[in-house]
């Protein structure tokens, strides 16, 4: 019988989350300078930088932590993989989370760790960009692949957009910076030109979604997000001028704002942020020396105690030997102990007198013939024997 498959967890509201690839060198460097040039401008409150060895697997781990809206604390971690493939390209974690519900117009996390310049805005499905407007391949069955990858390898929010018409300089300028200040760098956004409006939705067919012409469509993703309907993410027009896309900026932010299911690396940073966190406070880390410290005296208590506890019961142990060892106790009516039976013949023929219907055992004629012929000689000598001396002597006279 199959087992039943479980829901996957969803993330906190408290949590921003996004991945990429950093493709070129010096991406450890590129971190470790920005981290330094926002602590000394007192953007950030502190950082620290870490080997984070997971499954021999070399990793560095960056971690940071600031405030926004005043008092409310975000802390957040960056990881970053080995290099891998032909090209130095090395993939990377970020998960950020606050005291509170994240606000999308908190700014975003990447920015804290990496600088404009540097190339890590490189989506996980190869050739797309987090920051750029990516138009899609011309040949078919390229772009189909491409688009199911999307939906299927990757933690960004894409987005497809058709064009009604070849868009002037201004309309082919990217979308993601017109978004909220913390949904930029988690947006992939898809060109798809005036006569590739069949193909691509032939393309979106798979993925149960429809793009209007001259609109845009929000890809649901793999597993598709609870609430998720094509009709409530979908935008009738975009005007490619220039200006603020409201309806789809308005879109994007609901379909953000939808529970996020967690990818199973993307619930392990969940995890590695929450449990080893390093980048303690002064008073945090007082505190965390204090609960150590009550939580070692209730170990030494309870060891403390399991000992006592096993000393008793040793010596209840060896009590219980000692009286067992002892001599057995009278009975109450004050007689002698008795002694084991000894064997008995009797004992052991008397069953065999039952045997024959009850009938019990005779001894043979011939036995009982000696017995009477041995007594009759007895008797006999004995009468000899004492004739003489028993005779009464008469006085002659």
């Amino acid at each position: 019988m199959a087992k039943p498959r479980t829901a996957p967890a969803t993330a906190p509201d408290t949590v921003w989350l996004s991945s990429g690839r950093h493709v070129g060198s010096g991406a450890e460097e590129s971190v470790r300078q920005r981290l330094t040039g926002l602590k000394d401008d007192g953007e950030i409150d502190d950082h620290l930088e870490y080997d984070a060895r997971r499954d021999d697997v070399e990793r560095r781990a960056f971690e940071a932590r600031w405030r926004v809206a005043g008092d409310i604390v975000v802390r957040a971690r960056l990881t970053i993989g080995p290099p891998s493939g032909m090209v130095d390209s090395r993939e990377w974690t970020l998960v950020a989370e606050a005291d509170r519900p994240w606000n999308l117009d908190w700014p975003s996390p990447t920015t804290m760790f990496w600088p404009e310049d540097a190339s890590w805005d490189h989506d996980m499905v190869p050739g797309l960009r987090l920051r750029e407007s990516n138009p899609l391949p011309a040949e078919d069955k390229e772009l189909k692949r491409l688009l199911k990858d999307c939906g299927r390898h990757t933690e960004s929010i894409h987005i497809v957009v058709h064009e009604a018409m070849t868009p002037d300089q201004l309309g082919r300028r990217p979308l993601a910076p017109l978004m909220p200040a913390s949904l930029r760098h988690r947006i992939v956004e898809h060109r798809a030109t005036p006569d590739q409006y069949r193909i691509v939705n032939w393309a979106l067919y798979d993925l149960g979604v429809r793009v209007p012409r001259g609109g845009a469509v929000v890809l649901p993703g793999t597993p598709a997000r609870p609430g998720y309907e094509d009709h409530d993410f979908t935008v009738r027009s975009v005007f490619l001028d220039g200006s603020q896309p409201k309806d789809l900026v308005e879109t994007v932010v609901r379909y953000a704002s939808l529970p996020r299911p967690l990818a199973p690396w993307a619930e392990q940073a969940v995890a590695e942020l929450r449990d080893e966190w390093h980048l303690f406070t002064v008073d945090e880390a007082r505190a965390l020396v204090a609960q150590y410290s009550e939580a070692l005296q209730a170990m030494t208590k309870s060891r403390d105690l399991y000992r006592e506890a096993a000393e008793r019961a040793h010596e209840a142990l060896d009590a219980f030997r000692e009286g067992s060892a002892a001599p057995a106790v009278p009975s109450a009516r004050g007689e002698e102990p008795r002694k084991p039976a000894r064997f008995s013949l009797r004992a052991l023929t008397k069953p065999l007198e039952r045997v024959g219907g009850g009938a019990k055992l005779q001894r043979p004629a011939n036995s009982d013939a000696a017995q009477d012929t041995a007594a009759h000689d007895t008797a006999a000598s004995g009468t000899e024997d004492d004739g003489p001396s028993g005779s009464v002597e008469r006085d002659s006279p």
